[in-house]
């Protein structure tokens, strides 16, 4: 049992990353589909939110942007905390007056995102993350840097 609980911590932050990478992805696709009509279009309809309308248009550049930068790994916490806010605004706004529970309201998939955002920005990227590449040589730097400082006051 204990080997078992051991390979899955293991494997945590690969499942992190892929859980990042899916819900990015999908929110992304939210976003292509309010803009440019793609994959369905707006709200199912083949079309797009006009450019500017509120609060759609701003929703759908949320979604492309965060949801691309939380696929990538590349400012997730940051762009998972906008992210975040942005369903859970939709969530209260359109959906919580037409009914309390969200299988009454069909906000579903307002409330997921809302809370997987909420998620990524207390746990990071996990694995897999473009973020982490950059962040590694940032990193690497730094201790040289601290190295070289050391080395001269010593």
């Amino acid at each position: 049992m204990n080997s078992l609980a051991n390979r899955l911590n293991q494997a945590q932050p690969y499942a992190l990353g892929l859980f990042r990478i899916v819900v990015g992805l999908l929110f992304a696709c939210h976003g292509v589909a309010s803009l440019f009509g793609w994959i369905g279009g707006a709200g199912g309809s083949g079309g797009t939110i006009p450019s500017g309308t509120w609060p759609g248009w701003y929703a759908a550049v949320i979604q492309l942007v965060a949801g691309g930068l939380v696929l990538l790994g590349l400012g997730t916490r940051g762009a998972a905390f906008i992210a975040s806010g942005s369903m859970a605004y939709a969530y209260f706004d359109v959906h919580q007056s037409q009914a309390l529970f969200p299988l009454q309201n069909g906000g579903e998939s307002a409330a997921l995102f809302a809370w997987a955002f909420l998620l990524l920005v207390f746990t990071g990227p996990g694995a897999l993350a473009l973020g982490g590449l950059f962040g590694a040589r940032g990193a690497a730097a730094e201790r040289s840097e601290e190295k070289r400082a050391t080395t001269v006051t010593a």
